[in-house]
């Protein structure tokens, strides 16, 4: 059963990584990359509010687990990152690797805050 729920948390992930990355990326006349950033941190809030929160494993499986597996993306940040610092872009590739840690553990940070705020 949980095997069915991660697939159905990450058919949803997936495609919505997908459309807000290039929903957000077209808004800016940049090589950085801003969608992925964005779906990193979201999911990364995601994350941690559901890890915070008193879950059933169902729920750690189909959100946790399928959803926000699929909607954040450690591989495409690492290949972004790399492209900037082949690209001579070796300033906008730290900025992008420190702004993604500190952005993604502060946003996981804030949703573990906000779970804990929601539970007695």
């Amino acid at each position: 059963m949980n095997l069915l729920l991660v697939a159905l948390g990450a058919a949803v992930g997936a495609p919505l990584r997908y459309l807000v990355d290039r929903a957000v990326q077209t808004r800016h006349a940049s090589v950085f990359p801003w969608g992925t950033l964005a779906v990193n941190v979201i999911g990364s809030a995601l994350l941690g509010l559901v890890a915070g929160l008193p879950a059933d494993p169902a729920v750690i499986a189909l959100v946790g687990t399928g959803f926000c597996g699929a909607l954040t993306t450690y591989s495409t940040f690492s290949y972004e990152t790399l492209g900037l610092a082949r690209a001579g872009d070796r300033w906008l590739a730290l900025a992008n690797v420190s702004l993604s840690v500190v952005a993604g553990l502060a946003a996981a940070y804030g949703g573990l805050a906000v779970a804990h705020a929601l539970t007695p």
